[in-house]
């Protein structure tokens, strides 16, 4: 279990920058209707201290709403020719993470825990709302529910398992039993696929780990956003060489099984590095599954039978004197 002055959960700041460039040197796009998470959230972990979107061409139409999960959900419509689309995120965030209290969560088992958070109404507390106590435990495009998931999950979430031991087997197992490849999924992959082909992405890992937690009865979302990286030993880190990074925020009860404590506490693990989720990790959007959470997608028309997408990304933590200032 990771303490308070474990350092990756001192508190920092981080500055994000997303590049995402549509070049089409074949013909120009005529219009194009698109829609994005292109703002980060403010959630218990993090606070937003900047937020600023570039889009070139400038666009005709451009409007942004809370999406059904609180998402900031962008719109935009550009009704000038163009070859290349070029949308530039920038944010800056406070990170600040708790370490997850396993001796606590073990006070459960799996099913306690299930039971637990299943009897708690949409109105006994914020932290579970309808939303969340209805859609989060069901089905959803990317994550299907199948007897091969449901064996999957069993082999780490049995009923009898203490909670807290379930959620480590469950990340640390799917760490374990899949590869990391790139190119052998697409955003479209079903669950099956991965169990046969054993490998995938984060993406993947925590759709995986989001049909697990869903098909034994425990609220589970999709969360997309960017992890702090470091280069190799020796090398210098490369301006773009980050990435959008996915993983998996499961509902768990508080209190204890004797303590009847009315709420839910939301637990992040990262099955793609084998940990919960950290002061690295910096939230954008949450949802059932990918497809809720795109950073970017929608309608081009163009007579150009090709395209090129180049997705440069820096995550950068910043002094703290900068972060106090």
């Amino acid at each position: 279990m990771a303490s308070a002055d474990d350092p990756n959960f001192v508190p920092r700041t981080y500055r994000v920058s997303h590049v995402t460039t549509y070049s089409y040197e074949d013909g120009e796009v005529s219009t194009c209707f698109e829609r994005g998470m292109l703002e980060l959230r403010n959630t218990p972990s993090q606070q937003v201290l900047e937020s600023f979107i570039d889009i070139s061409p400038e666009p005709s139409v451009i409007s942004s709403h809370r999406d059904h999960f609180g998402n900031h959900s962008s719109y935009i419509e550009i009704h000038t020719p163009y070859t290349e689309l070029k949308v530039t995120k920038i944010g800056s965030v406070r990170i600040a993470w708790p370490p997850v209290d396993i001796e606590r969560l073990n006070q459960f088992t799996v099913d306690q825990a299930v039971r637990r958070v299943a009897d708690m109404g949409p109105g006994d507390v914020e932290q579970l709302t309808a939303v969340e106590s209805s859609t989060f435990v069901l089905p959803s495009r990317l994550v299907e529910f199948s007897d091969e998931v449901l064996a999957y999950a069993r082999l780490h979430l049995p009923g009898d398992r203490p909670m807290g031991d379930a959620l480590l087997g469950l990340t640390r197992g799917i760490y374990a039993d899949f590869r990391y490849v790139k190119g052998v999924t697409s955003t479209k992959t079903a669950l099956s696929e991965v169990l046969a082909l054993r490998a995938g992405v984060c993406q993947d890992f925590a759709h995986l780990a989001v049909g697990c937690l869903r098909m034994v009865g425990l609220p589970a979302r999709y969360v997309s956003g960017y992890i702090e990286t470091q280069p190799a030993p020796g090398k210098v880190k490369l301006a773009g060489s980050d990435a959008s990074h996915a993983w998996v925020s499961v509902a768990v009860p508080l209190g204890s099984p004797d303590d009847r404590t009315d709420g839910v506490e939301w637990i992040d693990m990262d099955p793609t590095n084998d940990h919960f989720a950290d002061s690295r990790y910096i939230v954008t959007a949450w949802g059932r599954d990918f497809s809720d959470v795109s950073p970017l997608r929608g309608l081009v028309f163009t007579e150009a039978e090709s395209s090129t997408l180049d997705v440069a990304v820096d995550v950068i933590r910043q002094p703290e004197e900068l972060a106090n200032g």
